[in-house]
């Protein structure tokens, strides 16, 4: 199984444009994609415009499958509208082990 841990920073007055767009891609990544096995968002408790996602994907395909889907389109656009640029710092890796 591949991990994406992808951390972001929005841009000052931003904040609920980028829940509305991002809670639309996870909900479709999670629920249109059989690779996409968790699709997190979590907020930094001390900054309120500090975001993590957590996704699981099966395996590479999976990943290449959701990048290229449309609403992962969409959510490139929105990010280029509301995140800080550059801050986006992304961490593909393999899980090795999980306990649920």
């Amino acid at each position: 199984m591949i991990a994406l841990v992808v951390s972001v920073q929005v841009q000052p007055g931003s904040r609920a444009e980028f829940l509305s767009a991002i809670e639309q891609n996870a909900r479709t990544s999670f629920g249109d994609e059989p690779g996409c096995l968790y699709f997190d968002v979590v907020c930094d408790q001390v900054d309120d415009h500090h975001f993590f996602f957590y996704e699981l994907y099966a395996d590479e395909a999976a990943v290449a499958a959701h990048r290229a889907a449309p609403h992962f389109t969409a959510w490139r656009e929105a990010a280029e509208r509301y995140l800080v640029p550059g801050s986006q710092v992304n961490c593909l890796a393999d899980q090795l082990f999980h306990h649920a």
